[in-house]
């Protein structure tokens, strides 16, 4: 059986399982104990009490979790995994990643094209089209990172940022949900990830696009919650969009607060965040309307936009289709920053959880600048906004 490696440069070096953390965890430590390799350079599977390898054990729970999840493994990412390592036999080749994203070189490549394709025109239902290709994308980016990507923080581990971050506790009040698309999963650059390192999983939970187990656990709790529970941080330019200064959260407040102390629970306000890029947020939108709309009967799913640019450190490194657009984190910083503002929230001390937020977008940026530059990459480029080509010489960085 071949064993499954990663292109760096013209090097193959073996994947195996990167060491295990226990979920939710909010260790600081940068890099763990050694890992065990098994015979072939390769990470030895767990083995069933009868010796045969299962089929799951490609992908363990516990390293699932240790990307910042607390769902189970999804079962369309077992199957893929499954189809990939059979055509790794069948086809003779050996799987291999390298380059943006861990995606998949060589002759395997070629084989698995090929196969891919086929089975999604095979799909006659969208649904299970969209299911595939979430499924698909994720267990990839699963393979190509094993031992090359650290766990919590999502960068090479030459570069891991995890021994500079600093976790904060959020209001019990709010709950972030990370509504990520499946080609935004473990991105060095991604944001929205910051959100649950430093708040935890329970308090900003990760909800993959078309992958069905995180969609469920996503909509169960907000269809318990109730709608006026429910915001969606999304500029909707076809209804109307309320501010947060303008939305009804004081009557929610008080039965949040009320539900709370008679059930000795937690009963938040839920705030769902698109985690993707511009073009793929829209198609993520609108599966979230047409859900509300199957559970609640109404077309519009309750949006919210901010009232002020959340210009974020970021747009130095990565470029934005507009000045008035910004990335996840730094939204989510300054939805706090707004919902602080309000009276009835000054004291959660919301504005030091947006700042925890900030804080780690800094240490991110310093993170990703200084890999580019040790990689002789240009930290200069150009972008263009609002169809106006601009100089990065305005937003040139410094290395510190």
């Amino acid at each position: 059986m071949h064993s499954t490696v990663r292109l760096y440069g013209s090097r193959c070096l073996p994947l195996f399982p990167p060491p295990s953390r226990a979920r939710g965890s909010m260790s600081m430590e940068s890099h763990p104990e050694s890992l065990r390799l098994g015979p072939r350079g390769a990470y030895s599977q767990p083995l069933r009490e009868n010796g045969t390898e299962e089929a799951a054990d490609f992908i363990t729970l516990r390293e699932w979790q240790a990307w910042g999840t607390s769902s189970p493994i999804p079962a369309r990412v077992v199957e893929v995994i499954e189809d990939l390592k059979l055509l790794e036999r069948d086809a003779d080749a050996e799987m291999s990643f390298g380059g943006l994203g861990g995606k998949l070189q060589g002759d395997f490549k070629v084989h698995e094209d090929k196969k891919h394709r086929a089975t999604y025109q095979s799909l006659n239902d969208s649904e299970e089209k969209l299911k595939f290709f979430a499924a698909r994308q994720i267990a990839c980016r699963l393979l190509g990172s094993r031992g090359y990507l650290c766990q919590k923080c999502w960068l090479a581990q030459e570069d891991c940022m995890c021994s500079k971050l600093v976790s904060s506790s959020l209001w019990c009040g709010i709950r972030f949900w990370l509504y990520m698309h499946p080609k935004d999963f473990l991105r060095q650059n991604n944001t929205g990830k910051l959100l649950w390192q430093v708040f935890g999983v329970d308090a900003a939970t990760l909800c993959l696009f078309g992958i069905q187990e995180h969609e469920e656990i996503m909509w169960n709790t907000l269809q318990l919650a109730g709608k006026d529970k429910l915001w969606c941080l999304y500029p909707n330019k076809n209804a109307p969009t309320k501010s947060v200064q303008d939305i009804l959260l004081h009557d929610t407040l008080q039965r949040s607060e009320s539900e709370s102390s008679m059930t000795g629970g937690d009963a938040p306000i839920n705030f769902i965040l698109l985690d993707g890029t511009w073009n793929n947020s829209a198609a993520m939108f609108r599966r979230l309307k047409d859900k509300a709309k199957s559970l609640w009967g109404e077309e519009d799913l309750p949006c919210i936009s901010l009232s002020t640019s959340a210009l974020s450190a970021m747009h130095k490194l990565r470029p934005q289709p507009s000045w008035d657009r910004t990335c996840t984190a730094a939204a989510a910083a300054r939805l706090l920053v707004e919902l602080h503002n309000r009276p009835e929230f000054n004291n959660y001390k919301l504005d030091e959880q947006a700042e925890a937020v900030e804080d780690v977008l800094d240490v991110l940026l310093e993170a990703l600048t200084a890999r580019r530059l040790r990689m002789g990459r240009s930290c200069r480029r150009r972008q263009r906004h609002n169809g106006i080509k601009v100089d990065e010489d305005l937003l040139r960085l410094e290395a510190n």
